[in-house]
């Protein structure tokens, strides 16, 4: 039902006690008997509660979902993890077949350069011995004649 009387959805004016400062008790204020009622009444509606199987059942499905979930999520960690292991498997010998043909082409590299100094060696004229004496000298050398 609603009110249809002018200003409806005022409150109304707080009654004041004569000689005193606070207003007057008003019909719903609480007490210790409206504390202790209501107190009782949630009492009531727990056992209700706790009594029905609804609330069982609801419980019984939340844990069953739970579980669940937890499974899913350890599966889905482990799968993570496995795929995380090939991975580094394949990264690791990728780099390592990478380094053997860096360490083949270095050598042949090598190789080659022995091979090319091996040349300009022999291209070379063959160094002076001691019953010969040098050739030619690098650099201008005064000769000091000896003394027999």
């Amino acid at each position: 039902m609603s009110r249809s009387r002018q200003g409806a959805a005022r409150p109304p004016p707080a009654n004041i006690a004569a000689g005193s400062s606070r207003s007057a008790a008003q019909p719903g204020d609480s007490g210790f008997d409206a504390q202790v009622a209501l107190g009782l009444v949630g009492l009531g509606v727990v056992g209700h509660v706790l009594r029905s199987r609804r609330l069982y059942e609801k419980v019984a499905v939340a844990a069953i979902v739970l579980g669940a979930l937890r499974g899913i999520g350890h599966d889905n960690r482990v799968s993570t993890m496995a795929r995380l292991q090939a991975w580094n498997k394949r990264e690791v010998q990728r780099l390592e077949r990478k380094a053997k043909r860096e360490i083949q082409g270095l050598e042949r590299k090598a190789k080659r350069e022995i091979q090319r100094l091996e040349r300009k060696a022999a291209r070379k004229r063959p160094a002076p011995t001691r019953a010969t004496g040098p050739r030619r000298a690098a650099h201008p050398v005064t000769v000091v004649p000896e003394h027999d």
